[in-house]
């Protein structure tokens, strides 16, 4: 194992990869604003350890997350490879809010409540790509609403990340009943006029570029 191009000594690597794993507990329990301090604790180190691996926060975000959110290509490309495009929508919606459910630290990163670093925001662009392609396949199978856009998939984020981290103490799986409205009312045939358009992706990129309150 190695920082750069300098070899770490084994003692060095062991503390690396305990505050790895500490740290993807620690977020996946209490989000990207956990506690430094519990990470260290947890990991049997100290603070000044860990800040000697990892010197900001942003930099153990880009050691967790992107390597996490890869889980989300290999959805996506179980998805775009189903022969129902539709049945592929549903199936990556799905496992999108199977992990937020599961981790709370992805949870913040996919709905952008924190600030992000460099590495987490490239992993969550390449999720959009994915979810553009799913949108526009199943839009054009004649399954998926017409009027359904990117943008409100990125709503639709923002709306069930929230009800995943306000019910997760007292019903966990509730989200899912949830989910299956919201779906529901994405079928063609549930289709009805809408009262506005849909957000312009210059109005999406100002909102998702807003830092969190």
């Amino acid at each position: 194992m190695t920082t750069g191009t300098k070899p770490l000594r084994a003692d060095a690597a062991r503390n690396r990869d305990r505050l790895l794993a500490a740290a993807g507990e620690v977020f996946a329990e209490r989000g990207l604003d956990a506690p430094l301090e519990e990470i260290a604790r947890r990991a049997g180190v100290s603070i000044g350890t860990l800040y000697n691996h990892f010197p900001t926060r942003d930099s153990l975000f880009d050691a967790i997350f992107p390597a996490r959110m890869a889980v989300l290509d290999a959805a996506a490309a179980r998805a775009l490879a189903d022969p129902d495009a539709w049945a592929g929508f549903v199936a990556f919606t799905e496992t999108l809010f199977a992990l937020h459910a599961e981790d709370r630290g992805l949870n913040d990163a996919l709905a952008q409540r924190v600030p992000l670093s460099p590495g987490v925001v490239d992993a969550c662009h390449r999720c959009f790509q994915h979810i553009e392609q799913l949108v526009a396949r199943a839009k054009q199978s004649g399954a998926l609403r017409d009027d359904f856009e990117v943008a409100d998939y990125a709503a639709l984020i923002w709306a069930m990340s929230q009800v995943i981290r306000e019910s997760a103490g007292s019903a966990p799986d509730s989200w899912r009943r949830t989910l299956a409205f919201f779906v529901d009312g994405l079928r063609s045939g549930a289709a009805h006029p809408l009262p506005v358009p849909a957000l312009t992706p210059k109005q999406l990129a100002a909102i998702m570029a807003a830092p969190p309150d």
